[in-house]
């Protein structure tokens, strides 16, 4: 990692040039200290890999005695992500990010300054992830974790989901802490994280980064990352989180120092690394090519919310436009003009909840025959919550059946990975409570706008 190292001149060992610090000692440093590198004054390991000839600089301050093991043989694990570059789209739809929606990745490293640390009380994460879901409209945002897996293993994966339950049904993604962090940092519109190694990666890859806690005291004061963190806009707690976000990514300029100075040799790390290999077993390298394994395509992520959303919606008449911001949060009353209405999951925790919605919602095959169909499900569900107005089963990633309570049942088409059947239902809601008709959304679709995208839903009849 650009902590310690990873790269070098055609995979040859480093020449040794001054093993006599010209200095007084450094402080101790993670990953390239003598009690890191050295036995009884001897190097641990019989090559000690760099990314970029800046470490050696700093190897000779911090350990002389291993400089002679160091080689530069690139950095496998940026290399992947610059091969993967072109296939973003694809990591944003298996993240499920739909049109129109900004990809946060929050990000924390493992030791106690860190975002999810236990820092004297000063943790960021429990306080940031209600705001997250309260302050950025869901049609507009999505959210991914990428915790470190120091911390899955220190706590455990129960541990860990239950502290982030809420988040969870709120849609939060947790990201695979072993193959799929990548995606996640190449699927990022911005990142807000910490001084861990996969914020200084988001930063080489030229993604907007926000640090949420406080540099690590643990840090090289030499080091890029350290460089990095003193420079890299910082999270205010007391600001606006959505202005933050919306700051950081169009006044965006992408940092040199990252993408310099994560490797020396792009593109070149299976080459080094496997010569080096082969060197130091005296066996003759292959013949065929060396390669990296490609990053793969994460599963496919679209996990409903079940927590309430708090919707606000505005009707405009020239043009006929539904403006809609769904915040999952009830107890927050979404900012703004408009109405607003409750949309509630019948599989909310807080069945409370439900006799309160204004929109009932479901998702399942239209053929489930636990439901008998999505007429029966809508009938059912309205009957049994005499106060909602509205009832919307959601048949597939584009698509869902609703019904009205004076009886229409109505079919809404989106467009492929364009808005949430569920936000096409809350929208068909606000159309109906504003004064028009099912008929007038028929025979003119609806077009929804969530923030500074534009949305067209088809709305066609359905025989029960």
């Amino acid at each position: 990692t650009p902590f310690s190292a990873e790269v070098a001149r055609e995979g040859q060992p480093l020449e040794s040039a001054s093993t006599t610090p010209t200095a007084p000692p450094a402080p101790p440093v993670f990953g390239l200290s003598p009690e890191w590198l050295l036995h009884e004054g001897v190097p641990i390991a019989d090559a000690m890999v760099l990314s970029h000839p800046e470490q050696l600089d700093r190897l000779r301050a911090a350990c002389p005695g291993a400089v002679p093991t160091a080689v530069l043989a690139g950095d496998p694990c940026f290399d992947r992500m610059l091969a993967a570059r072109p296939y973003r789209e694809r990591f944003r739809r298996a993240l499920g990010v739909r049109h129109g929606q900004r990809l946060i990745v929050l990000n924390s490293t493992w030791n106690p300054e860190s975002l999810f640390g236990d820092g004297g009380g000063d943790d960021v994460l429990p306080s940031l992830l209600p705001r997250l879901t309260a302050e950025l409209p869901t049609d507009e945002y999505r959210v991914a974790a990428v915790l470190h897996p120091n911390i899955w293993h220190g706590h455990g994966p129960g541990q860990i989901r239950a502290w982030l339950d809420r988040a969870l049904r709120g849609g939060l993604i947790l990201v695979d802490p072993l193959h799929d962090w990548r995606q996640a940092l190449l699927a990022a519109d911005a990142v807000l994280g910490d001084h861990g190694s996969v914020s200084y990666y988001a930063a080489a890859l030229g993604t907007p980064v926000l640090l949420g806690a406080p540099p690590s005291d643990g840090l090289d004061p030499h080091s890029p990352v350290a460089e990095f963190v003193g420079k890299a806009p910082q999270f205010d707690a007391c600001a606006p989180l959505a202005a933050q976000l919306d700051a950081l990514i169009t006044e965006h300029h992408p940092f040199p120092g990252p993408a310099d100075l994560t490797t020396s040799t792009p593109g070149a790390s299976a080459a080094l690394l496997r010569g080096l290999f082969y060197r130091l077993m005296k066996t003759p390298e292959p013949q065929q090519p060396a390669l990296l394994e490609p990053l793969r395509l994460p599963p496919h992520q679209r996990r409903p919310a079940t927590v309430p959303l708090s919707v606000l919606t505005r009707v405009t008449s020239n043009p006929y436009e539904i403006h809609l911001a769904r915040h999952m949060d009830p107890w927050y009353e979404p900012a703004g003009e408009g109405h607003v209405h409750i949309a509630v999951h019948e599989d909310t925790r807080d069945r409370r909840q439900l006799d309160l919605a204004d929109v009932l919602l479901r998702e399942g095959q239209p053929d489930d025959p636990r439901f008998g169909s999505p007429a029966q499900w809508t009938s059912e569900v309205l009957r049994r919550h005499p106060h909602s107005a509205l009832a919307a089963y959601i048949t597939g990633p584009d698509e869902c059946t609703a019904q009205t309570r004076t009886g229409h049942h109505v079919r809404l088409i989106c467009e492929p990975n364009g808005l949430d059947p569920a936000a096409a239902a809350s929208a068909l809601h606000a159309w109906l409570t504003s004064g028009r008709t099912a008929r007038e959304a028929m025979n003119d679709g609806l077009t929804i706008r969530t923030g500074t995208a534009t949305h067209r839903v088809t709305v066609t009849t359905c025989t029960a």
